[in-house]
């Protein structure tokens, strides 16, 4: 009976020791394979869960105009936070505390502190003590809340308390609002809406695919974005590992390289002009109501623009809150049929080729010109006008014969050199060419229509760059937006001179069309109101019906009207173009944007000093005291 039961026990023993024996076994051979055979995918998945890469953005560098106004910077900001289980039943403490601050209403930052619970991802239940209450706090915002819940009173002595209740009142001040350890920066444009469409504005930088955190902002229009990588400088990062806590270990760290700050952008830009342009802007919208309007102030000599200025306009510290229409730069993105500035071109060119002169005269059709088929009108009879009298009284007859005295090749060779079909190159996203058709698509019209503006498209910064190459002795230049960059010093590290494209035209030419274009300025011009006292002006007013988007031809009723001038008309220091889209109460160019260029100027010229000039005697009304011939 002994035997029998010593013989089962020893089975038993033997069973158990063979388990035991399989089990470290297997577990050594499971422990082989995770070891040798396993060894890279384990170990790559150990280096992602504990192993960093952090890309720090570098501070953005500023905007400035040209004598130094800051237009863009980069402030220091918080991300302000909340730790519900800290606060307790406090909140509307706590919220009256801060929430004038942060700028928020009171009762709602009360019940976003509140605490909440979540189950995490062992079935556990857990406070949630990170509850962001805003993004993007001033620096010294944020001083003002930890200034504020320090002196918080709770109308009893906390002194006086057993310890724990002390160490939780002493959270509730110091520990229960916290902002987050890594600051962000919040683009400010100090003036608002001045000059938004030249700066655009920024957002949060799109990380893309990448697993890497990427912290910064990115342009998103204008300056910010054509030039976004000088703004932004040199990334630094940092590649470090974790616990399971995902704190750092920073004995295990490998590379910190710290940041390089962004370069500053000087423009051409003076904020007073900008200033001045976008007040007589917002003048002309008043009275004229239009779709839109815009304005480019230029330097003819250096194709500096000193201002440039849309209506409908966005103010970038805030542009969610307008629509893509309103931060549109029509200045670059829009092209129109520009109608009778368009005239300089045909005029230009015919006097440069010497088919014409200011002298000769030709028969105006008394406002009606039969042509391939079809009739031209001036807005006027007239019977014979010279050459001088075809710019001065805008005919519309007078130029297209002036066109067929120059011949459809060579009036399509002006049209290029003075710049139209082609970017202009100016320093901004989103231009577009305008429309220039090769000349072997010009029908038998096209000779007639396009001397005066139809057929042909063209944004406003390409028309007063051609009227600055008639204004500067007949040289196109390129526009210049950015004087220079530099660094945080103030030290300059690239500097942008002017550049010629191309001379356009002669001196002797573009002088005698500087003499034409004074005439538009007079009693008897279509300019009368652009004219000024103190300087001799000299432009050409346009007023084009649009084109229509639903139908073949013209909308009637329907017009885009505009002045370009410049001054003094014989050294010129300012070219000012004004483009206004469906005005009303009125529609002609020189009614419509003449006031505007009036104010435009005379501010602009008494700011900059720029020296009178003395009017012709022979173009002095004496009775009138205004310029008439």
């Amino acid at each position: 009976m002994v035997n029998i039961i010593t013989n089962a026990h020893r089975g038993r023993v033997v069973f158990l020791v063979s388990l035991i024996t399989a089990g470290y076994v297997a577990l050594g051979v499971r422990l082989v394979d995770i070891q040798l055979f396993q060894h890279k995918k384990h170990a790559a998945h150990a280096v992602d869960n504990t192993r960093r890469k952090v890309i720090h953005a570098s501070r953005r560098g500023d905007i400035l105009d040209s004598r130094g106004t800051v237009l863009a910077t980069s402030r220091i900001a918080k991300t302000v936070c909340a730790d519900p289980s800290l606060i307790g039943t406090n909140q509307l403490l706590i919220a009256r505390a801060i929430a004038p601050i942060l700028g928020v209403d009171v009762t709602s930052l009360a019940k976003r502190m509140k605490r909440r619970v979540y189950v995490d991802s062992l079935g556990r239940q857990r406070d949630d003590r990170h509850v962001v209450l805003k993004r993007k706090v001033l620096l010294e915002d944020w001083q003002k809340i930890t200034n504020s819940l320090a002196h918080l009173e709770f109308g009893f002595d906390v002194k006086s308390l057993p310890r724990k209740q002390r160490l939780d009142y002493y959270n509730l001040k110091y520990r229960s609002v916290f902002s987050e350890k890594v600051d962000s920066q919040l683009r400010v444009y100090p003036s608002g809406n001045l000059g938004s469409h030249i700066l655009g504005y920024v957002g949060v930088r799109d990380s893309g695919s990448t697993k890497v955190p990427i912290e910064g902002l990115e342009g998103k229009h204008g300056i910010e974005m054509a030039l976004d990588s000088v703004l932004e400088g040199v990334r630094g990062w940092r590649q470090t590992e974790t616990d399971r806590g995902r704190r750092e270990v920073v004995a295990f760290r490998e590379y910190d390289i710290k940041p390089r700050d962004g370069m500053n952008i000087v423009l051409t830009i003076d904020a007073n002009i900008q200033y001045i342009a976008e007040k007589a802007l917002e003048k002309l919208c008043l009275k004229h109501t239009p779709v839109s309007a815009c304005v480019v102030v230029m330097r003819p000599e250096t194709g500096e623009i000193l201002a440039l200025s849309n209506r409908p306009t966005f103010d970038p510290n805030k542009p969610g809150d307008s629509t893509a229409d309103n931060r549109r730069n029509r200045v670059v993105t829009d092209m129109y049929e520009p109608g009778s500035t368009f005239k300089i071109v045909a005029v230009s060119g015919a006097l440069n080729e010497g088919v014409v002169r200011l002298s000769d005269r030709f028969n105006c059709e008394n406002g009606n010109f039969y042509f391939a088929g079809k009739v031209l009108h001036d807005h006027h009879a007239y019977s014979e006008l010279s050459v001088e009298e075809i710019i001065t009284k805008s005919s519309n007859i007078g130029t297209a014969k002036v066109a067929m005295q120059l011949g459809s090749d060579r009036l399509h060779r002006y049209i290029s050199h003075l710049g139209f079909g082609v970017k202009t190159g100016i320093s901004l996203p989103g231009e577009v060419s305008g429309m220039l058709h090769p000349l072997k698509n010009w029908n038998k019209l096209s000779i007639s229509r396009i001397p005066m503006g139809h057929e042909i498209a063209a944004t406003p910064i390409q028309l007063v760059l051609a009227m600055s190459a008639v204004a500067n002795g007949g040289s196109l230049m390129r526009p210049i937006l950015v004087d220079k960059l530099t660094d945080r010093d103030g030290n300059i590290v690239v500097d942008y001179p002017k550049a010629v494209v191309r001379k356009a035209i002669r001196n002797e030419t573009a002088q005698q069309m500087v003499e034409a274009l004074i005439t538009v300025v007079s009693p008897n011009g279509t300019a009368k109101q652009a004219w000024l006292k103190n300087y001799v002006v000299a432009g050409k007013t346009g007023t084009a019906q649009k084109v229509s988007k639903v139908r073949r031809g013209y909308d009637p009723g329907k017009y885009f009207s505009s002045f370009i001038g410049f001054l003094p008309a014989r050294k010129p220091e300012l070219c000012i173009g004004v483009f206004v889209d469906e005005p009303q109460n009125g529609y002609y160019g020189g009614l419509v944007a003449g006031p505007a260029f009036k104010e435009i100027a005379e501010k602009s010229a008494n700011y900059l000093g720029v020296e009178t000039s003395e009017q012709p005697e022979s173009l002095v009304d004496s009775k009138a005291g205004l310029v008439s011939r």
